[in-house]
Parts: C-alpha cells; structure tokens; sequence
C-alpha cells in the first residue's frame, strides 16, 4: 500500500463518499416519475424522501457513536454493503408509496455509517490545518455524491426505466467498500476505551462551542435537504422555465448541485482567515434571502430564475465545510465520535423534517400546479437558514472562532 499523505487519504475518502451516495437522491430526482406512477402526492412524496434521513437520524448515535472505541474504517465498510443491499431491495421490491418506505429507510441508516464516519476515518488520521481542510474538502463531496446521483438518476430512468438507477447504486456501494478496504489503513483502536456512551455525550454536550456550530447546522440542513429533495420537481412545474422535461430537470439540477464543492471549500478557507462565525452569518442570511426569492421567482423570467439556481447553489453550500469543521475543531478528542454524532442526530434529524414540512405546504397551498404554493413552501426553508446566524450566538463561547 502507498504512503497514506494526507492528499491521498482525503482523495480516496472523497471518492468512496461519492460512490457511496450514488442512491442518496435517485428518489427525489424522479419524484414527478413516481408521482405519476404511483398516483402519490406532495405529502407522500415527502415522507419518501424525508424518511432516509429519519434511517440516518435514528442509526448515526450508534454508529458514529461507536467510532470513539472501533475504527471507523470498518464501519464505513459495513454499511456500504448494508446501503447496497438497500438499493436493490428497493429496485425489486418497491412497487407503491407503503412498499418504498423501509427500503428508503435501510439506505438512511447506510448513509449513518458512511458520511459522518468518513469523516471521521480523516480526523483520526490526520492533523492541524491540514485536518480542517480534509473534512472541509470531504464534506463538500457531498454535494457532489448528490449531484452525480440526481444525473445518474436522471440519464439512467430515461433510458433503462428507474430500476436501473437504483441497481447503480447499489454497485457504488460495493465499489465504495472495496475502495475504503483497499485504500486505506486499519486504524487500532486501543486507547479509545474510557467512559461510557451516556457519559461521552454528556461532556461533548457541554462544550458550548461545539453545540453552537451543531445547532446552526441543523438550521444549515433544514434548507438545504428541502432545496435538494424539491429541486427537480420545481424545476419541472415552474412556468418560468417553459415545462422542463424530467431529464432536463435532472441535468440542470446537477449542475446547480455540483457548484456546491468549490463553494463549501472555498467557505471554510474564509473562515480559517476572516473568522468562523463572521462569515458563517454572512452566508447563512445570504442563503436564506436567496432561497426565498427563488421559490418566488416560479413564475417570474427565467433568466433570473436560472440566475438565483445557482446562486443559491453556491451559498446553500458556502456554509456546510465550514459549521462541520469548526464542531469537529471544537470538540474534545476523546469525545469527537460523540460529538459527531449528535451533530449529525441534530442535522439530519431536520433533514428528515424538511423535505416532508415542504410537501405538506406545498399540499396546504395548492398544490405543485400552483406556483404561489413553491414560494410558500421555499419560505419554510428560508427560515431555517434565518434561524442559523442565533444558533451560532447562543452557542459561543468567550474564545471567539
């Protein structure tokens, strides 16, 4: 095996994250196909959606938890293979809105054992700076594993009907396992014994620092897992852009997520330099104003739609490298995995919230048809970005970030 640098660690984790979410977004991105297959509405494509990361919230205590006593390598292992068998369960067996259920739930609870615990298989390995810009370079792929899965999603439904996609997926999975196996080095883990789970997420909860970049990346998920989970369906209904096919959709939706990497990256290089919290109020206030106005621009000319696309693109994610290094940064090493683990409990607990809450305002309102219903429902995610900036207050500490 080759000298595990920092560059080639982070390079490998990256790509094994990127294959492991391959399936992260093959539902959302053909929710007008299902919608019309399937006879379901807003609501319950909603709770399609917004139940993997219900799978997520309710695994990651566990798993990410775990990573303080076993090396976290093996658990990504795992639950790759678990998120696998999720993929094809759901291409074979997934026929209506009851049967899609627990299979989107098993693929949350491999995505537990996989994001975060990449993560944190780059903490354990690597130091410093060169920490800081591993997690921040690792958490922006995952916007990319996202974009990549809505393409994928999209060019593979089109062409070979959307069983194909999920049975991709599941292949990347495999592919991810085999990467992390081969790729990297066991980490031991003596010396990760000390106090027990319950004691562990006491003191991580204390650290008042860590919890203010936890909560505001609650707030940070709430908007961004609605914007993701929606965005092909808006892109599809919104008149602005003269009646998009799916496939069409999909491909514009790729782009706008793929932006998301250079952005999260580029967010926490400012931190590191102008100061944590000042830029992180910047983005969020920025992203929610932007979202806003995106969900009211349905209707309005298609090239400012087209135009807010991308800019919320860019600040939806401008924040996301940033909030999770600095809770990693802040957090006592000896409680990192708990500390990790509540942030993403917190996280994709509203992740799990979101995406359902903007179905059933999008119901309440009138429905897809309506576009007056995507800019109430696209308000709903502007004020959990709004909300982010007093998360970060309440949360600091005397020793500014």
């Amino acid at each position: 095996m080759l000298a595990q640098t920092p560059l080639r660690l982070t390079a490998i984790t990256c790509a094994a994250l990127v294959l492991a979410m391959l399936g992260n977004a093959t539902f959302p991105a053909l929710i007008p196909l299902f919608q019309d297959s399937w006879s379901l509405s807003g609501s319950q494509a909603g709770w399609i959606s917004g139940l993997y990361y219900a799978g997520y919230a309710a695994a990651v205590p566990i798993l990410v938890g775990r990573t303080d006593r076993t090396d976290a390598r093996s658990i990504f292992i795992a639950a790759t293979l678990l998120g696998a068998l999720a993929a094809v369960g759901f291409a074979l067996f997934a026929h209506d809105f009851w049967s899609a259920l627990p299979w989107r739930l098993l693929a949350g609870a491999a995505l537990a054992g996989s994001y975060m615990v990449g993560a944190r298989i780059l903490a354990d390995r690597i130091e410093g700076p060169a920490q800081s810009r591993a997690i921040a370079w690792y958490t922006a792929h995952f916007a990319v594993g996202i974009g990549v899965s809505v393409f994928v999603a999209g060019e593979l439904a089109g062409r070979f009907g959307w069983q194909t996609a999920f049975l991709f997926a599941a292949a990347g999975n495999v592919a991810a396992a085999l990467l992390i196996r081969l790729g990297t080095e066991p980490r031991p883990p003596e010396g990760r014994l000390g106090p027990g789970t319950a004691l562990r997420w006491s003191a991580a909860l204390k650290s008042r620092s860590a919890m203010g970049y936890t909560l505001a990346y609650s707030c940070h998920i709430w908007e961004l897992f609605g914007w993701r989970a929606w965005l092909v369906a808006f892109l599809v209904a919104a008149p602005a852009l003269g009646g998009l096919t799916q496939t069409e959709a999909t491909r514009l939706a790729t782009l706008a997520l793929i932006v998301g990497l250079p952005a999260s990256v580029l967010g926490n290089e400012l931190s590191l330099r102008f100061g944590r919290h000042r830029v992180l109020t910047f983005v969020m206030i920025g992203s929610a104003v932007c979202t806003l106005s995106f969900g009211l621009a349905a209707e309005g000319a298609g090239w400012l739609l087209l135009a807010l696309l991308f800019v919320v693109g860019v600040l939806v994610m401008g924040d996301s490298g940033s909030l999770t290094a600095g809770a990693v940064g802040a957090a006592d090493p000896d409680h990192r995995g708990a500390l990790m683990a509540i942030h993403t409990l917190l996280g994709f607990g509203a992740g799990f919230v979101s995406p359902l809450a903007f179905g059933i305002v999008l119901d309440a309102a009138g429905g897809m048809e309506q576009p007056r219903a995507w800019g109430w429902a696209f308000a709903l995610l502007a004020l959990g970005a709004a909300l982010g900036p007093l998360a970060l207050r309440l949360g600091r500490d005397a020793r500014r970030s």
